[in-house]
């Protein structure tokens, strides 16, 4: 079989930041296990920390800069191409909301040992199968151990996404908005429905919002929605009519009036980037 130009899957001990690829965060998706010590870095701009036991997921291009390593770090890093691992997603709508989860929380903590283990053994399997270049169904094989690896990371994290999500129902009128957004932003992209919600004035909301985040709701409204419309576009199964109607736009037309307003490109200029 042809050598690949760069490898689908990498899988990596890393204890300093020149063990990573150079510009890794551009080009894969990172799944990293921290064994040792910690790791810190700024991620849309706000501080975090991945530590001993913990997990952390960054998508490919996210807003990744000032990784900081201590001495003694070490961590099992899981790298997948980026269109390789967008082109596997099993499931689209579990996909949107686990990736708007991971975007805005990319540190997974409470990882219990069988979590490790089965995290771990994840990683291996997948890479496993990568390397088995001779196997009469190379492609096929490995395309169902990618959507096989997704739903089994999905499995391990959906209690840790259920427990936040309950416990923002019951946060601070803030907190409760941005949940209210990461479940409604795909159809409702005015401040006016997540005021309601809440039972207070959409100028009251983007106050909130605005002394909390430093932006405004309508703001963070924009920055979701536009999350979802990247998602979605870098879906080839989805052709741009179905996004339009899953986001429940009233035409095609004004869908692509709204992306061009985002992203300052049409739906299929975008995709043409993607080429």
């Amino acid at each position: 079989m042809k050598q690949e130009k760069r490898p689908r899957i990498l899988l990596l001990e890393i204890k300093k930041e020149k063990d990573f690829p150079i510009n890794f965060y551009r080009k894969y998706h990172t799944h990293l296990y921290c064994h040792k010590g910690r790791i810190q870095f700024l991620f849309n701009d706000q501080l975090m920390e991945c530590q001993r036991g913990h997990f952390a997921f960054w998508f490919a291009e996210s807003r990744l800069s000032g990784l900081v390593f201590s001495k003694d770090f070490k961590a099992t890093v899981l790298l997948v191409e980026k269109e390789f691992l967008v082109n596997n997603v099993p499931d689209q709508s579990w996909s949107i909301n686990a990736q708007l989860h991971s975007r805005v929380y990319p540190v997974k903590t409470g990882i219990t040992k069988q979590d490790k283990e089965k995290i771990l053994t994840n990683f291996n399997r997948l890479n496993e199968r990568f390397l088995e270049i001779n196997h009469r169904f190379y492609e096929e094989a490995l395309k169902l151990q990618m959507q096989l690896f997704i739903l089994e990371m999905w499995n391990t994290f959906a209690n840790e996404y259920e427990q936040r999500k309950h416990s923002l129902q019951t946060g601070t009128l803030y907190e409760r908005f941005m949940q209210l957004l990461q479940q409604h932003c795909m159809q409702h992209r005015e401040v006016q429905f997540y005021s309601n919600k809440l039972n207070i004035t959409p100028k009251y909301l983007n106050h909130l919002s605005k002394i909390h985040s430093g932006i405004t709701a309508s703001e963070w409204i924009q920055r979701y929605a536009k999350e979802r419309i990247i998602i979605l576009l870098q879906n080839k199964n989805l052709n741009i009519s179905e996004i339009a109607d899953e986001m429940e736009f009233s035409s095609r037309s004004f869908f692509t009036r709204y992306v061009k307003k985002l992203l300052g490109v049409t739906p299929g200029g975008y995709r043409d980037r993607l080429r």
